[in-house]
């Protein structure tokens, strides 16, 4: 099938030419940075545009993902009108986990929202537009459902109480301050405005010796973060959030292995993408 392609001056909007039969083709894709000059093709190339659609910046993608599940877990922490009934509205759950809970889920998102805005350095600025709507229904559901159930009147505390709670509540700490190391050692890894790849290797941070046996240690501890979220509350739909967020993150973390490993020939070889020794 071969399609009618008009090219305009992206300034003044003028047309500038048509290309006409303009069939569709497979080739490699090229890096933004690629200079035709530099690339190893001999007197005649040819290049093939794909319309990616609508695209979004990584960062808008990021704050709204995450400042849905902040603002909508509270609307259940506070127990608005209109969710519980309306003899709980606007009380206070009884139970000190659940006050822990809405502290610890509250920091994750914040801590998110920061590091979007003062860490996190983008490869790739935008992302399809239609991604944000799977994303947000995945974030903002989950954090519904699980707010439902944390803060519901009825909700019944961790069955080894207190140290099943202060146990999962360390799990939780330390998981999140691993998670914020590795962010801060990725991104000194890549210079402001460069796309520049290198292996990440341990810092002097204890929190980054990880690197050492993943590829990946920052999902590594957000999965641990959400274990010891759902250790806490002893409530399903984090455990089954904890366990879709793994799965997601276990595919995310074997293509970045692949990747390290095609690109780095002296990549170490102890590492495994996720879990150390197993996956």
């Amino acid at each position: 099938m071969s399609h009618r392609v008009e090219i305009l001056d992206a300034k003044t909007r003028e047309k500038l030419c048509f290309l006409d039969k303009v069939e569709l083709g497979q080739g490699k894709s090229l890096k933004d940075e690629d200079v035709l000059q530099k690339l190893p093709v001999g007197t005649t190339a040819t290049l093939y545009f794909r319309d990616l659609g609508a695209q979004i910046s990584w960062v808008t993608v990021f704050l709204t993902e995450y400042a849905g599940p902040l603002f909508i877990y509270l609307l259940f922490y506070f127990r608005v009108p209109f969710i519980y009934g309306h003899k709980y509205d606007f009380t206070s759950s009884r139970h000190t986990v659940v006050h822990l809970a809405c502290i610890c889920h509250s920091f994750h998102y914040i801590k998110r929202l920061l590091e979007t805005l003062f860490v996190h350095r983008f490869s790739h600025g935008t992302m399809p537009l239609r991604n944000i709507f799977k994303n947000c229904t995945y974030y903002w559901g989950f954090a519904a459902w699980m707010a439902y159930y944390i803060n519901h009147p009825l909700y019944t505390p961790p069955t080894y109480g207190a140290q099943q709670v202060k146990l999962a509540l360390a799990i939780f700490v330390i998981c999140q301050l691993g998670n914020f190391s590795i962010h801060m050692a990725l991104r000194d890894l890549r210079p402001a405005g460069s796309k520049t790849r290198k292996i990440p290797y341990p810092t002097k941070n204890p929190f980054t010796w990880l690197f050492l046996l993943v590829s990946c240690p920052n999902y590594t501890y957000e999965v641990g973060s959400w274990i010891g979220f759902a250790i806490m509350t002893q409530c399903l739909p984090v455990a089954l959030f904890s366990l879709v967020g793994f799965t997601q993150m276990t595919i995310w973390a074997k293509g970045k292995h692949r990747s390290y490993l095609k690109e780095f020939r002296d990549y170490p070889p102890l590492r495994m993408p996720i879990i150390p020794f197993l996956l």
